[in-house]
């Protein structure tokens, strides 16, 4: 693989709970609690490494932690290009883990929220070829200026781009009219059957497809354990099923699912094998806790 991938997004601890039954206001109720590095762009980053992708990894974290991140990507093939913040420690996420596999999220962002212009100079870009941006980099005005300035320098050289939306919540908050806005003329998004229904307002996943296909150049549409599309414009190329398989976590998911992808991609890969790949990244995912490979 010669074109390296330029991965941009958060650094955080996630805090996973799984209680073992629901909560009980106000009581006690046991639990399997477990920390693991996460944060959207660090997994799209880690799950790239492990498919042998070359892949660069920039975000903000507390200078405290700094060096302790650094290592930590580095042995798992990425290389960091993080900025230390003396203002505000690394990110911190508690995940809240359901019986059936799904997740609601508690989130301090922490350091991410002061990523800025100068942690992205353009020499990041040199040789890349294709920069992956976190939805959660649109959500605050800091990172949303450093990641639209890249963005747009990106797009004046050439380099593909690639989206993910990454929280309905905050997607809600800044409003759908605005992020399309701000992401719309990548060459790639990534989206959820929830992020796909509000970004687009339609229930349909072909009508969703075309919708998104409006604003970027090729949409994947994830369906949980039910299938994947691939499409645009003018509808939907590929429909393909996903593997039944016991759900564990689906924290990072999406993230496997869009490393497996873009990793086939930049590999030479045609749009049915990279799905395919895709989609088998997302099923391992789900079978272990934590939104990284173990």
């Amino acid at each position: 693989m010669s074109q390296k991938v330029l991965v941009v997004g958060d650094v955080m601890t996630d805090i996973i709970v799984v209680p073992e039954g629901p909560l009980v206001r106000g009581s006690d109720r046991r639990a399997t609690v477990r920390s693991r590095p996460g944060g959207s762009g660090a997994n799209q980053a880690v799950w790239l490494g492990a498919m042998g992708a070359r892949v660069l990894f920039a975000a903000r974290v507390g200078e405290a932690e700094r060096g302790r991140h650094e290592a930590y990507f580095r042995a798992r093939g990425v290389t960091p290009v993080l900025a230390g913040d003396s203002e505000l420690p690394s990110g911190v996420l508690v995940t809240l883990v359901d019986p059936d596999g799904e997740r609601s999220f508690l989130t301090d962002r922490g350091s991410n929220l002061n990523l800025c212009p100068d942690d992205l100079p353009e020499s990041l870009l040199d040789a890349v070829g294709m920069v992956v941006v976190s939805g959660y980099s649109f959500f605050a005005p800091g990172p949303r200026q450093a990641v639209r300035q890249l963005f747009a320098t990106a797009q004046a050289r050439g380099i593909a781009i690639a989206i993910d939306p990454a929280s309905t919540g905050f997607l809600r908050e800044v409003g759908v009219a605005q992020f399309l806005g701000w992401t719309g003329g990548a060459d790639y998004i990534f989206a959820n059957a929830d992020e796909a229904e509000l970004l687009t307002g339609k229930r349909d996943p072909a009508e969703q497809m075309a919708a998104l296909g409006a604003h970027f150049g090729t949409v994947l549409l994830k369906r949980g354990g039910q299938s994947a599309l691939l499409g645009g414009r003018d509808g939907v190329r590929l429909d393909l099923p996903a593997p039944a398989v016991t759900v564990v976590d689906s924290t990072g998911a999406g993230d496997a699912f869009a490393a497996g992808f873009i990793a086939a991609r930049l590999d030479g890969a045609d749009e049915r094998a990279a799905l395919e790949k895709a989609i088998a990244a997302g099923a391992r995912a789900v079978q272990s806790i934590g939104g990284q490979p173990g």
